[in-house]
């Protein structure tokens, strides 16, 4: 079994999953969508995921502001836990995600992955790693 770490955007999804052992996560994907309100591509890929690495679990990073209060893109992403769980059958967990985005970034500066783009095309997925491999060390 293992466990499925997600980093939930408006337009994006970054994937990671856990090894079998669940304790350490990698990178798997970068879905994306046209809309933000498009979700329903999104979810049957997550779904698709779950069921072919036999997920047990999913953790969803989880927006807070620095203050610790609950903003726009949190509520959405409350949302998309609703739809998600509804979807897969399994236990979503939201985990503080509050700065990943910035440790993503940087991890690809000191990768010397150069260009904008080719950091926007891999920096979900980075992050939904880092969200993952957090919960993972919590456990």
């Amino acid at each position: 079994m293992r466990i499925l770490g997600l980093d939930y955007g408006a337009k994006t999804v970054g994937v990671a999953i856990s090894d079998e052992l669940m304790m350490t996560a990698q990178a798997l994907e970068t879905i994306t969508r046209d809309r933000e309100n498009k979700i329903r591509h999104t979810l049957v890929r997550i779904k698709d995921i779950c069921d072919e690495y036999k997920v047990c679990r999913i953790v969803l990073g989880y927006p807070r502001n620095m203050d610790n209060s609950i903003g726009l893109q949190a509520r959405k992403t409350e949302e998309f836990m609703h739809e998600l769980s509804k979807r897969t059958g399994l236990e979503v967990i939201l985990w503080d995600e509050r700065l990943t985005s910035v440790a993503a970034s940087r991890i690809l500066c000191e990768g010397e992955v150069k260009g904008r783009y080719e950091r926007k095309k891999v920096i979900d997925k980075i992050a939904a790693a880092i969200i993952l491999e957090n919960y993972l060390d919590s456990l």
